[in-house]
Parts: structure tokens; sequence; C-alpha cells
């Protein structure tokens, strides 16, 4: 006989009783805000201008051509005629898929440079709050960190809270990419941090891209840190439905299929990073070989096969990591549905000793960095599983890169 504690009407109950905490929960905190601008973004006056534009007495295609026209395009002009675009409509090139990679780095470092001369002004401008002038000033300070020698932006948008993308290593010449999504209350101030380093963007690209290095030094391997989406901003109703992950799957979409070269790609999803992984799931191209996801809310699907791709789907989280708390259902189009690391999900368990909290993945020394790695640079034999067993290694390729060091 069925004990009350474990019966289907009780369980049912707890569904229903954590789905009110999450409405008082919204309820409190309220929607997320949802700003218009008048006028064009800096970005729309860029493509603009390109629409117009002219280079060698021909109209400029149009900006949301295919990335093989476009790429075509650009191959068809001389260095000279590339550098004078990237230096006419900075923003227009540097974000659009299908442009040369370095010709992006380039236009993207114009567009910065230009961004931090309007904020630079604005510290000074009589018109604006105090608290304008700190805003202003906090931008500025970004702007002059991201100008920095070597940084290379692959997508940079100043408008609203910012998006932008960061890319280590010679992508051009990558034999394996890895892609990190983050989750909430990412933007252009908390792209990179000083505090709590390795839970930014900035910190996960680069302690990745070390430990790839460190687990095969003859593969050459590339790591974008990649927060061109509008990430929601704290717990409220944009964290609890999938409309930013729907947006950003698209986004994502849109760079993977305009990355160069024939190189596997390797998804690396956190948190919020995990549901908007899992919308893109389904669209994903088929370059793209594994989907990591840690410290997920769920990626609004009942199992991992209902994701609806070729890509291998890990998952993993630390003891402490206080998302195991969140209510893994949806309902109404809140939540995101079961929880990736359950059995009954169906992804690959990955151990995340060491790891400490939310936000401690991508942490030096962690066994969850290194299987991260193992993933990154195909040393599928070398990862370890998250019950000291072998199961998250069945049915697995040989192993197409050195293992760990």
């Amino acid at each position: 006989m069925t004990s009350f504690d474990t019966s289907p009407q009780l369980n049912v109950w707890r569904a229903l009783l954590a789905l009110a905490v999450v409405f008082v929960m919204l309820a409190t905190s309220g929607w997320t805000a949802v700003h218009s601008h008048r006028g064009a973004t800096p970005l729309q006056a860029s493509r603009s201008a390109w629409q117009h534009g002219r280079v060698a007495g021909q109209a400029l295609p149009d900006p949301d051509s295919a990335p093989g026209r476009l790429s075509r395009f650009f191959a068809s002009l001389d260095a000279r005629q590339r550098g004078r675009l990237a230096h006419r409509y900075p923003l227009a090139v540097g974000n659009m898929n299908g442009a040369p990679v370095r010709l992006r780095y380039t236009a993207n470092r114009i567009a910065i440079g230009q961004q931090r001369g309007i904020e630079l002004g604005r510290m000074h401008d009589n018109r604006l709050s105090s608290l304008g002038h700190q805003e202003a000033g906090r931008r500025m300070h970004r702007y002059e960190a991201m100008l920095h020698k070597g940084r290379t932006f692959l997508a940079f948008d100043p408008m609203g809270s910012g998006r932008v993308a960061e890319v280590f290593g010679n992508l051009d010449r990558a034999q394996r990419i890895s892609v990190v999504v983050p989750g909430v209350d990412t933007d252009l101030l908390t792209f990179q941090r000083t505090n709590k380093k390795y839970s930014a963007p900035v910190g996960m690209a680069t302690s990745l891209y070390g430990a790839e290095r460190a687990a095969s030094p003859r593969t050459r391997t590339a790591v974008i840190a990649w927060a061109d989406y509008t990430a929601p901003s704290g717990l409220g109703m944009d964290a609890a439905t999938g409309v930013r992950a729907q947006e950003g799957a698209v986004r994502l979409n849109a760079l993977l299929r305009a990355l160069p070269g024939k190189a596997p790609v390797a998804l690396y999803c956190h948190s919020y990073g995990s549901v908007l992984c899992g919308v893109a799931a389904h669209t994903l191209p088929s370059r793209v070989s594994d989907i990591a996801v840690a410290g997920s809310p769920g990626m609004r699907a009942d199992k991992a096969s209902a994701l609806h791709t070729s890509a291998r789907v890990w998952a993993m989280r630390d003891s402490d990591d206080w998302i195991q708390d969140v209510p893994y259902l949806e309902f109404g189009g809140l939540g995101h549905g079961a929880d990736p690391v359950s059995k009954a999900f169906g992804a690959r368990v990955l151990s995340a000793r060491d790891a400490k909290g939310h936000g401690g993945y991508f942490e030096p020394g962690t066994e969850s960095l290194r299987n991260f790695a193992d993933i990154g640079v195909g040393a599928y034999d070398s990862v370890s599983c998250a019950h000291d067993d072998d199961v998250c290694r069945q049915d697995l390729p040989a192993t197409s890169a050195a293992g760990r060091a």
C-alpha cells in the first residue's frame, strides 16, 4: 500500500505549493521592465547607413543576408575596401554574421573606442545627475578595459544594458570551438569581474581556455564568451519564463551558423543560459557536438531526447548550489521543466566535485572545469561521472585528442 508521504496526490499538492511560491516571488519582485527606446539605436543607425552605402560603385548587400553570401561579398573586396567599410560602419560590420572574423574584431574595436568617447563626454555633462555621471564613468572604464591590447570582440552593442562576445584563441584556425553561454544579470558591466572572477563570462571563458590548453596542448582551441543576448535581470518574471531564452536562441544559432571553418563546437550553458541552450537545441547546426549545462533550472524539456538534437547532452550540479531548490516543473509558461541532472532526464551527469555554490563551476582546480575541458578537446574517456561510475561515458566516441595532462 502506498503511504501518504509518497502518494501521487501529495506530490500534486507539493507541485502546486511550489508554483504558488513562484507566483508569490514574481508578484513581489514585479515584472522585469521592458523599456522602449525613441529613435534608432547606434547599431540600427549603423545598419541603416550600411543599407544606403556603396563600395566601388556597387550597392552594399543586405546586412541580414545569409552568412555565405556576405562572406563571398567581403572576399570580393581588397583589404583597403574592407577596412574602409569597417571604419565607416563599425557597429554594422562588427555584428555582421558572415563578415571576416578579424574584420569584425577591427570594427568592434573602433566602435568601442567611439563609445568610450561618448561616455567620457557624458561624465562631464552638466545636464546629467550625479548618478548619471557615475553610470557614464562605469561604462567609460569598461570600454577602456575592453580596448586593452590583444582583446578581440566578435560582437558589441552598447544599447541598453549592452551585449558583447569576446574570443580567446585563434577562431579561424581552431580545431575545436567552445562557447560559454551565461545566465541572469549578464550585461556589459558584469561581463568581466574582479570579485568572483570566474562567475562572469570573461572569467569563465579564460578559465576554460586555459584548462583546454592544459588538457591537450597540441589541440588548437578557441573559446567564445558569448553575452550577445539580453539576459534576465534578477530573479523576476523574465528569469521564470522562456522569453529571453527564445530571443537569445535565435542570436546564438545565427552566431553558430556563421563561425568560420568546420570545427566541432561545444556549448557550456550556465544557469539561465541552459534554458537558452535548451530552447535552441532543436535548431542547432550539426557541428555542435556537445551541450554541457551547469547549475541549470531546467532546459524547457521533460527529457534530453525531447531536445531533438544530435549533440551529446551533459549536466552537472554541485551539492551546495541553491538552484537545486527551485521547482523543476513548468506550468503556464512559468518554470523550465525537468531537472537535467535527474536520472529520468537522461543527460550524461558529470562530477562537479570541488565546485562551490552556483557560480563556482569554472573555478580552476575543480572537477567541473576539468570535465568541461575534456569535453572541449574531445577527450571523452577522461571525463568523471557524478557517482564515481562510468555511466556518463557509455557509448561515447573514441578520444580524438590527448587526455588530461
